[in-house]
């Protein structure tokens, strides 16, 4: 007597459901990131061979271009009003200044958030006396903690690349 092989039932997967959640995820991730904020103006960075990693937030940008002008741009909470009702939100504020009241503008947006790091963004180009201005201004108002920000100089290597 012969065993009768039943005969095997396919099976189907829907994949509908995982290639919505995959959009749903992708949706998510792209309306949460947080990208780099637009700058007060493009400035050519020095070199060095500094490797410290900035904070991604409680930062006060100064940025000297190479004409010597001067912007200070950092986040200032505010209150909103939409439809009757309040909302606190945080906004970019741009100013620029000069070496006189670069210090005060500093000053302003340390009361608004004392914990902020102040970075100073240098356009390799500018002037020595406009930093010199900056950084005195600064020391005169006991804001004394900053950082000036380089690129990353790329190493040489060393098959050969140096000099006779």
């Amino acid at each position: 007597m012969g065993i009768k092989k039943k005969r095997r039932i396919s099976i189907r997967i829907d994949m509908t459901p995982m290639v919505d959640i995959a959009f749903l995820l992708l949706i998510f991730y792209m309306a949460t990131t947080q990208f780099k904020p637009p700058e007060a103006k493009a400035v050519t960075l020095p070199m060095s061979h500094s490797q410290i990693k900035l904070p991604d937030k409680d930062i006060i940008n100064v940025t000297v271009s190479k004409k010597d002008s001067i912007y200070v741009d950092f986040l200032q909470k505010e209150t909103v009003t939409i439809d009757g009702n309040e909302i606190a939100t945080t906004v970019r504020k741009y100013a620029e200044v000069d070496t006189y009241n670069v210090s005060a503008v500093i000053n302003r947006a340390r009361a608004v958030n004392p914990r902020a790091l102040i970075v100073i963004k240098a356009d390799r180009d500018a002037s020595f006396g406009v930093m010199n201005d900056i950084m005195n201004s600064m020391k005169e108002n006991h804001l004394t903690r900053f950082l000036i920000i380089t690129d990353q100089e790329r190493e040489l290597a060393s098959s050969g690349a140096g000099g006779a």
